[in-house]
């Protein structure tokens, strides 16, 4: 039992009038991925004529058992009495499994069908990353202080939308795996199934596009179309897709939008390259030291000579910063070298121990607050004489 194909011009010889049934699939649009046609009886009578168009394959179906397929467009009649003759194309290995898959097997029905399949390229295929993706920007290396070089990617957040397209590859896998024996199987009931493995799928390729081998720059992603496609088939990131009898054939990135702050990584990059933001960040350290060392009772003179120090081995970037900067970091160093230089008043302690601070260096009491118009000792947290009234200096 198989198809025979029909000499070319049987449609306009004699034979036209032997096939009695025509058993054909017009309406294979880019949304419908697999179509059973029968008789009306369930019956293929061994005169029906079969019309494989172009970018489809025909699977000839009786009783749970897949008795032929072809994937060469032309014209066939069915006949009981002939062998399966897998009139193969480019699909041969795919209908002898189909054959040994569906021969003892599959649901037991009663009828005869032919289930066309959609071997084209299935375009249209929106898809989005639902939420940023990291990835390495090679296009702004910043400074690696280990090597001393910019051989470190700047990592960014991205989000990517596009297009891609499938193909069904192995329709004994489709059909025993998702398809089945419906009448009809259309595209929105597959990529509904596979949108999270789709994004998967791409997600690693976008992985492998900024490491070293590739160094793709973020911004260049929308233009690397054919490095998508080679590495997508080189690490076969579509398995799980491909275990359904299905194949994804390309992806196409339409919009790549950065992530706020990523969007400010790299307007700091390009305005004043990493350079100049790692003299913002040494510049601000070095402001953190003078007051530091300005305000180092013990060692300010060694606080400043190590800035000192620091400046020389930056190569002078702190003597060419700007001259209001220099002025105010001064004023603020004299400032607090004036407050710590001003002598201390001594004073003398309840218990004897005469004193430079806040509190007695012996026993451990507040200064006391003395009158400076009447000379009466006060408590410490006096404002004002307990004598006379008079204010007295915080």
């Amino acid at each position: 039992m198989g198809l025979i194909k029909a000499a070319k011009d049987a449609i306009g010889s004699t034979l036209k009038d032997q096939w009695l049934d025509y058993i054909s699939c017009e309406n294979m649009t880019n949304d419908v991925l697999m179509v059973k046609k029968t008789e009306e009886n369930g019956i293929i009578s061994k005169k029906s004529r079969i019309i494989v168009a172009p970018g489809q394959v025909a699977v000839l179906y009786d009783n749970g058992k897949v008795l032929d397929a072809t994937a060469e467009e032309g014209t066939y009649s069915y006949d009981e009495s002939s062998s399966p003759s897998f009139f193969a194309g480019n699909f041969g290995p795919v209908f002898k499994e189909m054959w040994e898959r569906f021969k003892f097997g599959g649901a037991v029905s009663k009828e005869q069908a032919v289930f066309f399949f959609n071997v084209k390229e299935i375009m249209d295929n929106k898809f989005g990353t639902p939420n940023p993706v990291p990835y390495k920007d090679w296009g702004h290396p910043i400074f690696n202080r280990a090597t001393g070089k910019y051989d470190l990617p700047m990592r960014v957040e991205v989000k990517c939308f596009g297009k891609y397209t499938f193909t069904i590859d192995n329709p004994a896998i489709f059909m025993s795996k998702l398809a089945g024996t419906a009448d009809i199987y259309t595209k929105d009931m597959l990529v509904d199934q596979m949108k999270s493995e789709v994004i998967g799928a791409f997600s690693n390729v976008m992985n492998s596009l900024c490491e070293d081998e590739h160094k793709i720059e973020v911004l260049s992603l929308p233009n690397k179309t054919d490095e998508i496609k080679e590495i997508m088939d080189k690490e076969v990131f579509d398995a799980p897709i491909r275990e359904r009898g299905v194949k994804l054939v390309s992806f196409v990135i339409e919009s790549l939008t950065l992530d706020e702050e990523s969007e400010k990584k790299i307007d700091q990059y390009e305005l004043g390259g990493d350079a100049y933001q790692q003299k913002a960040v040494l510049t601000e350290a070095y402001a953190n030291a003078v007051q530091n060392a300005a305000s180092n009772e013990a060692g300010s003179l060694n606080g400043f000579m190590g800035i000192g120090m620091m400046n020389m081995t930056s190569g002078g970037m702190f003597g060419q910063m700007n001259q209001d900067t220099q002025s105010q970091m001064q004023n603020q160093t004299q400032q607090v070298q004036n407050n710590k230089t001003e002598p201390q008043e001594k004073w003398k302690c309840s218990c004897g121990t005469e004193n430079d601070g806040k509190f007695c260096k012996e026993c451990g009491k507040p200064k006391e607050r003395r009158c400076p118009k009447c000379g009466t000792i006060n408590e410490p947290d006096t404002k004002f004489c307990k004598e006379c009234g008079q204010k007295l200096d915080e």
